[in-house]
C-alpha cells in the first residue's frame, strides 16, 4: 500500500494535526529501463490538430510491479522543439515533464522517481497519479447516493476521512495504454463496489501534449450505475527544476491565481465548512500576481472555486513562473475548483530518493489540482455524481512558455 505523506495540514486549520509514524524503511531501487518501441507520428489526416506534427512517442519499461507482477510501462511523448513528457502505466501517472528554460536548455519540472517500485511501494503523496475514483476528502468516508448510504476506507486523520480514493485508488492500478496518433489514452474499468464505489466504470485518461507544449490531459468515464467520480492529477511541480529539492526550494515562485475570488474554509481535519468566502484581505489572495515568500511562511493546502465556472468552458485557474528559469505555467480547467498545494508535508526520512537521488524536501514543489469541492457529495450544490447512461467528460491543460 503506497504511502501518504500528506498529513492534510491545512494553512487556515488552527490545529496541527500530526502525521502517522511509519515504522518502516522503505527499500528503493531504481530497475533499469530498455527501449521497446518508437512511433514517430505522421500527421496526414485532416482531423488532426497540426499543432501536433512531428510528435514522437517512444515506450519503455518502467519495472516489474511487486504486487501483481505485472510490468509498467512507460510512454515518452517529445514534440519537435524536443519537450518532452514521461507517463507511467501505474497509475497513469505524469513522472516528468521537460520544457526548455529561457536560455534553451530542457529543465524537468516535476518531482518523480526512475522506475515503478517507488511509486509502487512508498512514493510521497500519490505523486502524478490519477486520482479517483473521488479526489480529496469525504468526510467519515461516508456518503448517500439515490437514499443509499456508502461507506468507504476511511485512510485519513486517524480514521476519520477518506482521501484520494483510499488505499486502492486509481494510481495504485496500472492501467492499459493505446498509443494515438496524438498521444496516449490509459484506461481502466472499475468494477462494482471495487474500494467501496458503487457501479463499473470504463475510465479513461487521454494524455495529448502538442508543439506549444501544452500538456492536455483528458478525462472520460461511463457507468452502468449511478456512482460518483471525481478525477485529477497530482502532480508535484518546481519550475525552477525538480533537482531544487531542498526545503523551501519553491517560495520564490510567483503565483497568481486570477479567477479565484473565492474558497472554502475547513474545520480541523479540513473538511469544508460548507461556507464559501471571499480571499478579498486574507492570505489566500492571489488574484495579482504575489511571490509565495510574502505570503504565508507555512504554505498552502487550499480548494479555490473558480469564478466563471460553468462544466464546459476552460477556464485559466493559474499563472505561476519561475525568476530562475524564465518558466511559466499556465493552468486551465472546466472544472469547479481546485487544491492549491506547495508540498507541506515532504521531508519525510521514510521518502525514497528522488530523480537525481535527493529527498523531495518540505515546500520543495506545488500542486495545482483542479477537482469538484472536498467533501462536495456531503455538503456543496455542484456534485461529482455520474448517472447511469451520461458521460463524464473533463479537461485540464497544464501550459508552459518562457515569461518575458
Amino acid at each position: 500500500m503506497p504511502i501518504d505523506f500528506h498529513s492534510n495540514f491545512w494553512i487556515n486549520n488552527t490545529n496541527k494535526i500530526m502525521p502517522q509514524t511509519i515504522s518502516h524503511q522503505a527499500k528503493i531501487t531504481s530497475q533499469p529501463v530498455k527501449d521497446t518501441f518508437e512511433k514517430q507520428v505522421e500527421v496526414s489526416d485532416s482531423n488532426i490538430d497540426k499543432s501536433y506534427e512531428g510528435i514522437k512517442i517512444e515506450k519503455k519499461s518502467f519495472g516489474k510491479i511487486k504486487k501483481s507482477g505485472e510490468e509498467a510501462l512507460l510512454y515518452t511523448i517529445t514534440n519537435k522543439n524536443g519537450a518532452s513528457v514521461d507517463l507511467s502505466s501505474f497509475g497513469a501517472a505524469i513522472t516528468s515533464i521537460k520544457v526548455p528554460d529561457k536560455n534553451g536548455k530542457m529543465v524537468d519540472v516535476t518531482q518523480g522517481y526512475t522506475s515503478v517500485t517507488p511509486y509502487e511501494e512508498s512514493p510521497i503523496g500519490h505523486a502524478g497519479g490519477t486520482i479517483g475514483p473521488c479526489a480529496n476528502k469525504i468526510d467519515n468516508g461516508t456518503f448517500k447516493l439515490n437514499d443509499k448510504e456508502y461507506k468507504l476506507e476511511c485512510n485519513k486523520d486517524n480514521g476519520r476521512t477518506h482521501s484520494h480514493g483510499g488505499s486502492d485508488g486509481f494510481d495504485t492500478k496500472n492501467w492499459n495504454a493505446e498509443v494515438l496518433k496524438d498521444g496516449i489514452k490509459f484506461t481502466y474499468t472499475k468494477k462494482d463496489m471495487e474500494g467501496g464505489y458503487p457501479a463499473n466504470v470504463n475510465a479513461s485518461v487521454t494524455y495529448k501534449f502538442d508543439n506549444d507544449n501544452r500538456l492536455h490531459i483528458i478525462y472520460e468515464a461511463e457507468s452502468d450505475n449511478d456512482t460518483i467520480l471525481n478525477l485529477t492529477n497530482h502532480s508535484y511541480f518546481n519550475l525552477d527544476g525538480a533537482e531544487n529539492a531542498e526545503q523551501g526550494s519553491v517560495k520564490n515562485h510567483i503565483v497568481k491565481l486570477p479567477n479565484s475570488s473565492k474558497y472554502t474554509p475547513v474545520n480541523d481535519i479540513a473538511i469544508p465548512t460548507g461556507e464559501i468566502v471571499s480571499v478579498e484581505n486574507s492570505q489566500f489572495d492571489f488574484r495579482e500576481a504575489r511571490k509565495l515568500s510574502e505570503m504565508n511562511p507555512d504554505g498552502y493546502d487550499q480548494n479555490y472555486c473558480i469564478d466563471g465556472y460553468d462544466g464546459k468552458s476552460m477556464i485559466k485557474v493559474a499563472e505561476i513562473k519561475s525568476e530562475k528559469t524564465g518558466i511559466q505555467m499556465e493552468v486551465s480547467t472546466n472544472l469547479p475548483g481546485f487544491q492549491f498545494y506547495t508540498a507541506n508535508n515532504l521531508g519525510k526520512a521514510e521518502q525514497p530518493l528522488g530523480k537525481e537521488g535527493k529527498r523531495y524536501e518540505k515546500h520543495s514543489a506545488f500542486c495545482v489540482e483542479p477537482q469538484f469541492f472536498p467533501n462536495a457529495i456531503n455538503t456543496f450544490d455542484e456534485k461529482p455524481i455520474l448517472k447511469k447512461g451520461e458521460k463524464f467528460n473533463r479537461e485540464i491543460i497544464y501550459s508552459f512558455n518562457i515569461n518575458k
